[in-house]
């Protein structure tokens, strides 16, 4: 007599274990393209990435070449945004510019996820004591000011571009092992966790394949929002004197020696905090909308 129970074997996992992830992105994805200040947002931080990236095609001037005649000059037809201390052209300082700006965010955000998570999913995967050494660390971490700590850091390895994007990361760890965490706790204890641990599934698979795509949209939302903080720490950095050395164009170096001549020429100090101010708000614009779009009391349903 043949039996009616099958027993399910590790290469086919049931649906259920990725059902809570497939709906979790589908939502997303729907929410994302209905949410107008997400798309406000992604155009503007879009139009800054692809003038960084034709920089080299679109800036009227080589960013570092001096020209003492034209020196201190203010927006004209040949220079549009005017020209700094010793003659370099404003507007093609800015474009380049954004490429480090964009750089140092984006990589300082990537190492910052990429441990944190693994840090968070650990944590609240594993829970027990480990759990709590681990987040012990991470509150001693978040009691410095993140500015403070990445000035510490930078002073201590020397200003140079790994380093800043170093000590940046460093300082969002902590948060992005949080907002890991908290989630993780609440899954571990749900029925496709469970099951996948019956079928003998790894740990390390429930953890990256199961717990990880459910946590992802809060962590790209943090991720986004948390660049902001990247551009402006660097700028602050920069502006401080600990960013990249000059000639180099950044735009925490550009509002500094724009401060330093402001009573002669205030628009060297003006356009380069207006380029931080336009990317860190279309950064907090797409944050605001994702946050918005994974939220389910803040998501209207189409």
């Amino acid at each position: 007599m043949k039996s009616d129970l099958s027993i399910p074997t590790k290469a086919s996992p049931p649906s259920e274990l990725r059902a809570v992830s497939s709906l979790a992105w589908r939502a997303f994805v729907q929410a994302f393209r209905t949410n107008a200040t997400a798309a406000v947002g992604a155009v503007l931080f879009m139009i800054i990435v692809v003038l960084a990236v034709a920089a080299p095609w679109i800036a009227p001037y080589d960013p570092i070449s001096q020209d003492m005649i034209v020196r201190m000059e203010g927006p004209s037809m040949a220079h549009w945004l005017g020209t700094d201390y010793f003659g370099r052209d404003t507007l093609s300082r800015l474009l380049y510019g954004a490429r480090y700006s964009l750089v140092i965010g984006l990589l300082s955000i990537v190492i910052a996820v990429a441990v944190g998570t693994v840090i968070g999913l650990t944590a609240g995967y594993f829970g027990g004591r480990l759990d709590i050494v681990i987040m012990q660390v991470m509150d001693v971490v978040l009691a410095f000011p993140a500015l403070i700590l990445g000035l510490i850091l930078v002073a201590m390895l020397g200003p140079t571009m790994m380093n800043i994007v170093f000590a940046i990361a460093f300082t969002a760890i902590p948060p992005f092992a949080r907002i890991a965490r908290a989630p993780v706790i609440a899954l571990r204890e749900r029925e496709f966790v469970q099951a996948g641990k019956a079928l003998g599934f790894s740990n390390l698979r429930i953890m990256f394949r199961h717990l990880l795509p459910n946590i992802l949209p809060d962590i790209l939302v943090m991720a986004s929002l948390w660049m902001a903080t990247a551009v402006r720490t660097e700028a602050s950095l920069a502006f401080i004197g600990l960013g990249i050395a000059p000639p180099t164009p950044t735009w925490g170096g550009m509002v500094r020696e724009g401060f330093e001549n402001i009573l002669d020429n205030p628009s060297l100090a003006i356009f380069p905090s207006l380029a931080v101010l336009i990317l860190v708000l279309a950064l907090n614009l797409l944050g605001d909308g994702l946050r918005d779009a994974i939220d389910p009391k803040l998501r209207t349903e189409p």
